[in-house]
């Protein structure tokens, strides 16, 4: 009986022992696969987009010019890169990076906010998921804020601007998109959580895609900058476009942590 009990008992852990191992190597590939997703646009090449489209004359024209333009090289090559990146998926409607950081990655927008907390930018399963922009955002006109969401293994480096010291080191989102180049202004920063819906009198930020009036708009900046942790010296008129990034935050229960910045003029 021993020599039984001994036998299930040295099954049982090999079994575990094989399921740990599956376990780690999925972890460590979904870390390589959110790892690569954030060199995709060093990895497309520019020279191979101005020949398949040489036809087009002025793309052709302002990458040539960029020699006597160095911004407008950046911008130009970089929306160019996203254009080319739309044609692996529809759905990538920009890339979002914060200089120096390990934020750079692909924003996608799907039919749903729930498909791409588990698929990334190729549609594959991924426990990383991918950075994606609320399904409610309209591009024409476009809405007041592009509110992204990502968990926190794409978005942590946010939660760093929680210390002011981290702030001045990084003011600015840049997103990019393939008709536009836009750096923006951080103006807050805070802590927040996922609100249940008896609750009154709280600020619901993610609720917030498109201002129905500019009183709407000028509440949800004032709220923003009431909740931040510290004054950035910016803020947002009604009109300006808004970015937020938002991610889990372990501080409390169903814990957020956002980041809210205006285009720059």
């Amino acid at each position: 009986m021993k020599k039984v009990i001994k036998n299930i008992f040295y099954i049982a852990l090999e079994i575990c022992m094989i399921f740990s191992i599956i376990y780690i190597f999925k972890y460590c590939y979904d870390i390589y696969s959110t790892k690569k997703q954030s060199n995709l646009l060093n990895d497309i090449s520019i020279d191979d987009i101005a020949s398949e489209n040489n036809e087009n004359s002025e793309n052709t024209e302002n990458i040539e010019n960029s020699k006597t333009d160095v911004i407008e090289e950046v911008k130009t090559e970089r929306m160019l890169k996203v254009e080319k990146l739309k044609e692996e998926n529809s759905e990538i409607v920009g890339w979002v990076e914060i200089e120096n950081t390990n934020i750079n990655y692909p924003v996608l927008q799907a039919a749903d906010n729930s498909y791409y907390l588990t698929h990334n930018y190729q549609k594959k399963y991924s426990k990383s998921g991918a950075i994606f922009l609320d399904k409610d955002y309209v591009w024409t006109p476009p809405s007041s804020n592009l509110l992204m969401y990502g968990h926190d293994r794409l978005l942590k480096d946010i939660i760093k601007y929680k210390d002011k010291g981290f702030y001045d080191k990084h003011p600015n989102i840049r997103f990019t998109t393939n008709e536009e180049d836009a750096n923006y202004e951080i103006i807050a920063a805070f802590y927040s959580r996922v609100y249940y819906t008896s609750e009154k009198n709280v600020f619901r930020y993610y609720y917030f895609v498109n201002a129905k009036n500019e009183k709407e708009y000028n509440e949800f900046v004032q709220n923003a900058k009431k909740a931040s942790r510290y004054d950035t010296g910016k803020t947002a008129k009604y009109g300006d476009q808004l970015i937020t990034l938002s991610t889990c935050s372990y501080h409390t229960k169903d814990g957020r942590f956002a980041v809210v910045a205006r285009k720059s003029l």
